[in-house]
């Protein structure tokens, strides 16, 4: 789950007291005030630079950051509604360049070849399948790895059932289109399965209706920032009497957005400022972010269509994997999460990692939603040595803090 929430609440907010129309214009600003002040600095920052200049700046910040712009070889495949699933793999190279592949080899997993293994990565909501772009980077050409966008998100179709028949998403069906991927882009041999936040919910989904494919191939797990249940009693950092009053209106106001989406979306692209500061709140604890970094989230969120971010609001309320999780027990599991986390609260994981003992529990200080963006040389040393332990690769890993997103810590 991501910061469409944040977006969503607020504009529920302001439906519920009868403004349709300046809703769709401020949707989300409201529980950034709330939310520390964050749209406030932005609102000065408004007064102080003039819209061409900010302008230029993201589309300054957009050409200087690289980052999403790793590509690998495109596949697809097919849900059980026939929905479109994009992935992209990137496969070990079987003939590395001698000067520079051993290299990395050897800082990542040691003199040998890894073993005959693929990872696959599911994104969180309003994301895609770039948001692991600094473990793509620093996995790249050590082992397999497979990228997925989740239905109606990144390259991914639309949902058919959603698009056709009107029906809610449900963290069950992201469990079905994980197994189409992993059917399409790994059918055998082992699996290492990686999720965060919504991608974590569709991993526990996926053991949760195909256990026999945890018990015969799954040879690890990785849940970053996610939550096996509970997520209602989740206040974003908020009042609880305020949040409760917006969770009473929330779902009908989401299904009045979503129809008309063409004018949301005028209005959140005439607030893109206010959207950006709520953003950077939800996504990001450290004050030193590449700003580059910060403005990558920014596109892959404002590029999720409100109605899209409407359709899958009920799949996070009804969503509860708890016993799922015993069919990841006695597997290497590595549970990891931002200490300020407020979207999936690093309480979620860590008690995620309550029901799985011998799992390796990780909370990053400073660390938000985003903390595979915002601290990745942690979390690709913590996801590196899981590898390790899942015998999916030789020991002597080390990642040497590669991938810092802090602009205190140039790359």
């Amino acid at each position: 789950m991501s910061e469409g929430i944040a977006e969503a609440a607020a504009a529920a907010a302001e439906v519920s007291r009868g403004g349709w129309r300046r809703a769709t214009g401020v949707a989300g600003v409201a529980l950034g005030v709330l939310a520390t002040g964050a749209a406030a600095g932005v609102a000065i920052e408004r007064m102080t630079v003039g819209r061409g200049m900010r302008k230029k700046a993201r589309l300054a910040l957009d050409s200087a950051g690289p980052y999403g712009a790793l590509r690998g070889t495109p596949g697809r495949a097919y849900a059980d509604d026939g929905t479109e699933l994009y992935y992209e793999v990137d496969d070990v190279d079987p003939d590395p360049d001698p000067d520079v592949t051993p290299a990395r080899r050897r800082r990542l997993f040691g003199r040998r070849p890894p073993a005959p293994v693929t990872v696959v990565f599911s994104h969180g909501y309003c994301l895609n399948q770039d948001s692991w772009h600094f473990q793509r980077a620093a996995l790249r050409g050590v082992v397999r790895t497979v990228y997925w966008d989740q239905r109606s998100h990144g390259r991914s179709a639309r949902g058919a059932a959603q698009a056709e028949r009107g029906e809610p998403v449900t963290i069950e069906q992201l469990g079905r289109d994980l197994k189409a991927v992993i059917d399409a882009a790994a059918p055998e041999g082992p699996v290492v399965l990686a999720g965060h936040s919504m991608g974590g919910m569709t991993v526990m989904a996926l053991a949760d209706q195909y256990p026999e494919l945890i018990r015969e191939r799954c040879a690890g797990v990785v849940l970053v920032g996610t939550s096996s249940g509970r997520l209602g009693e989740v206040n974003f950092g908020l009042p609880v009497a305020g949040v409760n009053a917006v969770r009473r209106v929330l779902p009908g106001v989401l299904n009045a957005l979503g129809q008309r989406a063409e004018l949301v979306e005028r209005g959140r692209r005439a607030t893109a400022d206010l959207f950006a500061g709520i953003i950077k709140r939800y996504s990001f604890a450290s004050r030193d972010v590449d700003p580059a970094v910060a403005r990558f989230a920014e596109r892959m969120i404002e590029g999720t269509p409100i109605d899209v971010v409407a359709e899958y609001y009920p799949a996070f309320h009804d969503h509860d994997k708890t016993e799922a999780l015993a069919h990841f027990a006695g597997l290497p599991v590595l549970v990891l999460a931002g200490i300020q986390d407020l979207v999936t609260p690093s309480e979620h994981s860590e008690a995620i990692a309550g029901l799985l003992p011998d799992a390796e529990l990780v909370l990053v200080p400073d660390a938000g939603h985003l903390v595979l963006l915002e601290h990745p040389e942690v979390v690709t040393d913590r996801l590196a040595d899981l590898l390790v332990r899942a015998g999916a690769v030789p020991a002597g890993t080390t990642v040497d803090g590669y991938g810092s997103s802090s602009t205190a810590h140039p790359r």
